[in-house]
């Protein structure tokens, strides 16, 4: 993803101006710091530590993901589509 995408992605979700609170833009927001984890912990294996940090981040993410399945399922279908998510 290039910083451009980002971006867009995350306008998609913000519900306002000053959204950072709802579900949708923190899961887009979370997904886009575990990519570039991912991408860091490719070229570094040994980074035990931010490997500790991606795997807390994954399950925030897993727990707002269950959120909202429970509470918007179309909307939910729609994020994991939008942003490349395996559930």
């Amino acid at each position: 993803m290039i910083k451009v995408n980002k971006k867009e992605v995350k306008e998609v979700f913000k519900k306002h101006d000053k959204d950072t609170g709802s579900a949708e833009f923190q899961i887009s927001h979370l997904t886009d710091r575990i990519n570039i984890l991912t991408d860091h912990l490719r070229s570094n294996p040994g980074d035990n530590s931010s490997k500790h940090g991606m795997l807390k981040l994954v399950g925030k993410r897993s727990r707002l993901l269950n959120f909202l399945r429970q509470d918007n399922i179309d909307l939910y279908n729609n994020i994991l589509t939008s942003l490349g998510i395996r559930k």
